[in-house]
């Protein structure tokens, strides 16, 4: 066979982008699966977000994933976006079809297929912290998925009303903002706890969620979107009080592989995904 040197080109575009280890995720699916495909994780400033957006539609890329801080300003640059994304209002994953850039999200699609082995989510009553691009998705997946009632924490009052107003408006559960006061509580009856802000990623692996840690009980489901670390502070404690935690690493596997079946049409072997991230980032 002759052998091609031109591979069809996929990435992430993000600041910082140094700690996010979803390239070696993707290329070990893409080497696995004998994809002549490669994906090039990318710092873009928020000032620069335009310009790689057309540089990627220049040099022929297949699509690209955006991850903080552009999961909501880049669809100003897309030329359409998917249902989900279009009820979400953020976009993690963009795809070239005919020549145009069309927005997916599958960040919250993700969590919930990791959250579904641990616990049923019809019914549930969540708490989610964050008010960004990731919880919106997570939000709105959760809320499809049955949850009955999702309470927003997040310390603006704007963008976490506007998150509780989408949810009731446009699915089937109930939402309420919840100012972010110093020692939050965990609400009684509350199932699944969610973090889905950047508090605890890396470099700043130290930092931690200001909540009352007394009020984590055991049976609660606590999540964290971090992947790295993927044993965060809150993902420590949570399990010292007894709750069953999912750490971030689920979440990127699933919301990576739904991301390169919608870039090249093939379910990849989302083990191989998994152990990759476990390799370079040292876990057991």
């Amino acid at each position: 066979m002759t052998p091609n040197f031109l591979h069809t080109l996929t990435g992430s575009f993000a600041q910082p982008a140094a700690e996010n280890p979803t390239v070696a995720m993707i290329e070990a699916a893409y080497r696995h699966h004998g994809l002549e495909w490669r994906y090039v994780n990318c710092e873009v400033a928020p000032e620069h977000l335009a310009g790689a957006v057309r540089g990627a539609r220049a040099m022929g890329w297949a699509g690209f994933n955006c991850s903080l801080p552009h999961k909501v300003t880049v669809i100003e640059h897309l030329d359409g976006l998917a249902p989900s994304a279009q009820i979400i209002g953020a976009v993690n994953t963009v795809v070239m079809r005919e020549g145009l850039w069309i927005g997916e999200n599958t960040d919250g699609q993700g969590f919930v297929e990791a959250l579904r082995p641990v616990c049923e989510i019809e019914g549930q009553r969540v708490l989610l912290f964050g008010a960004g691009g990731a919880a919106r998705a997570v939000a709105v997946e959760l809320a499809l998925a049955g949850a009955l009632h999702i309470g927003i924490v997040n310390r603006g009052r704007l963008r976490g009303q506007e998150l509780a107003d989408l949810i009731t408006a446009k699915t089937g559960a109930s939402a309420e903002y919840l100012h972010w006061h110093p020692a939050m509580p965990i609400p009684a009856g509350t199932g699944i706890v969610v973090n889905a802000t950047s508090i605890g990623l890396h470099p700043a692996v130290d930092d931690q969620l200001d909540v009352d840690w007394a009020t984590l009980r055991p049976g609660m489901v606590v999540a964290d979107a971090i992947p790295n670390p993927p044993r965060t502070h809150l993902i420590r404690t949570a399990e010292a009080a007894g709750c069953t935690v999912l750490d971030g690493l689920g979440m990127l596997v699933n919301q990576g592989a739904i991301a390169i079946r919608l870039w090249t049409g093939v379910d990849v072997d989302r083990s191989v995904m998994r152990r990759e991230l476990e390799r370079v980032l040292g876990l057991p």
